[in-house]
């Protein structure tokens, strides 16, 4: 082989190598994009999930049998009380977040109990609570603001009682208990308004309902 051939072979053998590592480059570089690209959505998806939990309102389970719907009112000088059970619907809280929370929850209206049968027979009757047309009582929220005192809120939203809705706006806690949040509250609504009995020197106009609403996250 003359000197021309080797010289021309020695180059041929170099570039060789160098296309060689080129294609190794650009292979490596890909897989380096690829892995990137996959860390970047695994990266995102984190920030979006953790964003999400601190952005929108956490979703609350509601815990009935640690849970008290009470309604009272005044019935010739005396306090009659009533509590309600069936309690269902949805609850969506963040303190750092309020326009995201909500709360649309409602009552079986039909589980009246003040103790007394006969009365609780009457009051799911027609001229009272009428049940059998209008099984539960609601409320959904519209607003919820936060007060200026600790765990304290006012909630705006409408209840829903024998088919008719009424805006209402009361304050109510919440209160981290057992890995869980317990909100309290109490509004007073007209009775007459949701066309409950009728006027009366003996009963009172107004209803006054307590809440005691244990959640857990779900």
């Amino acid at each position: 082989m003359d000197h021309g051939s080797m010289v021309h072979g020695r180059i041929r053998h170099f570039l060789e190598e160098v296309s060689s590592t080129a294609v190794i480059l650009r292979v490596t570089k890909d897989l380096s994009d690829r892995h990137m690209k996959k860390a970047n959505i695994v990266f995102l998806s984190f920030f979006i999930l953790l964003c999400g939990n601190i952005l929108y309102g956490q979703n609350y389970q509601l815990v009935e049998n640690v849970s008290s719907v009470k309604i009272s009112i005044r019935n010739a000088g005396m306090e009659i009380e009533g509590k309600l059970t069936g309690l269902d619907g949805e609850i969506l809280f963040n303190p750092a977040d309020l326009k995201s929370s909500l709360f649309s929850v409602s009552v079986d209206a039909s589980t009246i109990n003040t103790g007394i049968d006969v009365r609780d027979e009457n009051l799911r009757g027609d001229e009272y609570l009428d049940t059998k047309k209008f099984p539960r009582i609601s409320f959904v929220s519209k607003q919820i603001t936060a007060v200026n005192k600790p765990n304290t809120y006012s909630v705006k939203g409408t209840i829903t009682i024998k088919g008719i809705s009424k805006d209402i706006i009361f304050p109510f806690t919440a209160v981290p208990k057992n890995d869980g949040l317990l909100f309290t509250g109490e509004f007073k609504v007209n009775r007459l308004d949701f066309k409950i009995g009728v006027s009366s020197l003996v009963i009172s106009d107004n209803m006054v309902v307590s809440l005691s609403v244990f959640t857990k996250k779900s």
